[in-house]
């Protein structure tokens, strides 16, 4: 398919990156389950000598992902972690990150746990908060990181201010946009350096591969990431690319699906008398409500919220109900309940990002939004 900026996300999500094979006219790119090719000659080759460095599956997926985020370059890895990892090794010992002090728990621990040992110099800090950013700005800053919305919060973070702030002193601006998905949200637009998902949860959608990814504009920068991703290897195989391919071409109505479910999902539990707080983008009472009407568009699909009976009442919910299961990640069609602290931030306990044990995360699926009420419903009315 011709690339044009024209088409909106819909098109892009069911087209882009993905051409009919020219041997066999399939229209979905094949799975190229193989680690090399047949050479014409030394040094002479089809672009393509080695999986590890390419792979026809994963070139489509590159398309695709570019398109999607309105990026000129894309490069899927393994895991989100070995893409965040990879645009890291940009960053040389005594230089500086600030990164968001509500981040994934194990974001945190690699920035803390591990590149730290390396001589690269961390601070976390509220980035909903300019004054914040700007106070912790260094002169050896190279990258600063943020998520928006953030895990398991969702604080949202002005993505063009920060920008600002990061390009004023020649730092770049890294944005993990994994809860927001290219169909609500578009940070190189915005001014933001690299853009980085966990394909594993919107984009692939369905809880059954893992993956990440990296889009950006720079050319020079590009070829560097290209050159790391080679020389390290964390890239995905031919089928994880092609099962992620094929998650992508149902995303824009998958998340309109997440978003209606979510919203609904979000005033039930606003109006139920055993919640103390909930925590999502598309309610008012959210205190970045009018950045997300601004920066997104749509709430997304995630929701935390506490009890009035703390951590007991958070427990004894994710253990209880039925159609919500019991599980980390996020993204996919079915609905998850989880408690942070005690699962997806277990790494972040005993400092400063540690996640209130009682808080309880969900990720609303696509199934019947009434069907979700009742679930949630039935336990908390027992609480």
């Amino acid at each position: 398919m011709t690339q044009s900026p024209n088409f909106h996300l819909e098109t892009l999500a069911v087209h882009a990156g993905v051409e009919p094979d020219p041997q066999t006219g399939a229209v979905m790119t094949p799975i190229y389950q193989t680690s090399t090719y047949a050479q014409a000659d030394v040094a002479q080759h089809k672009g393509y000598e080695y999986s590890r460095t390419d792979n026809p599956t994963r070139t489509a997926l590159h398309g695709a992902l570019a398109a999607l985020e309105g990026g000129h370059y894309a490069l899927a890895f393994a895991s989100g972690m070995a893409a965040i990892d990879t645009i890291l090794r940009l960053i040389k010992p005594g230089e500086h990150v600030l990164s968001g002090n509500d981040v994934y728990g194990g974001t945190f621990r690699l920035f803390d746990k591990v590149l730290s040992g390396y001589g690269i110099e961390f601070t976390f800090a509220d980035t909903t908060a300019e004054t914040a950013v700007a106070a912790a700005m260094q002169p050896n800053t190279k990258l600063v990181w943020l998520e928006t919305p953030t895990n398991p919060m969702l604080r949202l973070t002005d993505i063009a201010a920060m920008s600002q702030i990061a390009h004023a002193a020649g730092a770049w601006l890294g944005v993990d946009n994994t809860f927001a998905s290219p169909a609500l949200q578009n940070p190189l637009a915005l001014g933001a350096d690299f853009v980085v998902h966990s394909t594993t949860k919107y984009i692939g959608g369905h809880s059954d591969v893992v993956g990440g990814a990296i889009v950006l504009n720079d050319t020079a920068v590009y070829n560097q990431l290209k050159f790391l991703q080679n020389a390290i290897g964390a890239v995905p195989g031919p089928l994880d690319c092609f099962l992620t391919l094929r998650g992508i071409k149902t995303l824009a109505i998958r998340m309109a699906q997440h978003c209606r479910n979510a919203t609904l999902v979000a005033q039930f539990l606003a109006d139920h008398p055993a919640v103390a707080e909930v925590i999502y983008p598309g309610l008012d009472s959210h205190p970045q409500y009018e950045l997300a009407q601004r920066q997104m568009k749509g709430p997304g699909g995630m929701i935390s919220f506490i009890l009035h009976g703390g951590e007991a009442a958070a427990r004894r919910v994710a253990r209880d109900t039925q159609l919500f299961t019991l599980a980390e990640s996020l993204g996919g069609v079915e609905s998850l309940i989880e408690l942070p602290a005690p699962m997806t931030h277990a790494s972040v306990a005993d400092s400063p990002l540690a996640v209130d044990p009682g808080l309880v995360r969900v990720s609303v699926g696509i199934e019947n939004a009434q069907d979700l009420i009742d679930d949630l419903k039935r336990v908390l009315n027992q609480l």
